[in-house]
C-alpha cells in the first residue's frame, strides 16, 4: 500500500468555501420586503402619532390588510403569534382577525410596537423591516453552505469528466435502478438514505455525502454522519 503524506493532504483544506452570496440572499430579502410595501407605507403614517390607539383603529378599520405587516415588524414570519400574561393567553391571528382591535391594541402596546413608532424610533417601517428581513435571512447560511458544497462538487464532477452521475438519489432508487441490494446501509429497509450524489462507472456505484465542516466545526453533525455509513453485523 503507497504511504500518503497526510501533512500535504491537509495542508489543502479551506478554511472556508463560503461566496460572496453566502452571507445575505438580497435578492429574496428585496422580494419579502416589496410584498408588503402599500401596507407598510400605510403604517408609516402612524410613526411619530400624537394619538396612536385611535389612528391605529382607523387605519385597521379601513385598511384591514395592513394587519398582516404586524408579525414581521416582530420578526415572525407565521401569521400567528401566541402571548399570554397575567391577563390572558390569546392566539393573535394576522391575516385573518380574531379578537377585537381593542385585544389588538393590547398586542401593539404590551410588545413594544407602539412605544417603537409613536417616539419616533424608526423613521420609516420599510427600511427597518429591511433591517428584520436582512436579520432573519442570516438563518438560511446553513442551507446556503450545504448547496455551496455541492456546488463545488458538481463542478469537479463536470472537471473530471463523470459520464454517469445523479444528484440526490435514495438508496431505494439506487437499488431499483441496478437492482443491487443495500438493506445493510438502510438497516433493512427501516431508514430511508439519501446521497447527495450518485456516481455510476463501468464496474462501480459510488455513493456521496458533501459536507464542509470549517475552523473548529465538528460534533454532532460528524458523529451523525459517521454512524449512517456503519454497517451492522448480525
Amino acid at each position: 500500500m503507497t504511504n500518503r503524506n497526510f501533512d500535504e493532504w491537509l495542508s489543502k483544506f479551506k478554511f472556508s468555501i463560503s461566496g460572496y452570496d453566502y452571507y445575505i440572499d438580497f435578492k429574496k430579502v428585496y422580494r419579502n420586503v416589496a410584498k408588503y410595501k402599500i401596507e407598510l407605507n400605510i403604517l408609516n403614517s402612524l410613526i411619530g402619532s400624537k394619538n396612536i390607539e385611535e389612528e391605529f383603529e382607523t387605519i385597521i378599520n379601513r385598511y384591514p390588510e395592513t394587519l398582516k405587516c404586524i408579525p414581521l415588524l416582530l420578526a415572525v414570519r407565521q401569521s400567528e403569534i401566541y402571548a399570554q400574561d397575567d391577563e390572558g393567553a390569546f392566539l393573535y391571528d394576522f391575516k385573518k382577525r380574531n379578537y377585537s382591535i381593542e385585544q389588538y391594541k393590547v398586542f401593539m402596546r404590551k410588545t413594544g410596537l407602539f412605544n417603537l413608532i409613536e417616539k419616533h424610533l424608526v423613521n420609516n417601517l420599510i427600511d427597518y423591516v429591511l433591517g428584520v428581513e436582512t436579520g432573519l435571512d442570516s438563518n438560511g447560511r446553513k442551507n446556503r453552505g450545504g448547496h455551496q458544497m455541492e456546488n463545488l462538487i458538481e463542478e469537479f464532477l463536470k472537471r473530471s469528466h463523470v459520464n454517469e452521475y445523479y444528484k440526490e438519489m435514495y438508496l431505494s432508487d439506487i437499488e431499483k435502478k441496478w437492482n443491487i441490494d443495500l438493506s445493510a446501509l438502510s438497516n433493512n429497509g427501516k431508514a430511508r438514505k439519501r446521497f447527495d450524489f450518485v456516481v455510476k462507472t463501468d464496474n462501480m456505484i459510488y455513493g456521496i455525502e458533501t459536507n464542509f465542516y470549517g475552523g473548529n466545526s465538528g460534533g454532532s453533525k460528524l458523529n451523525e454522519t459517521a454512524r449512517s455509513y456503519k454497517i451492522t453485523r448480525s
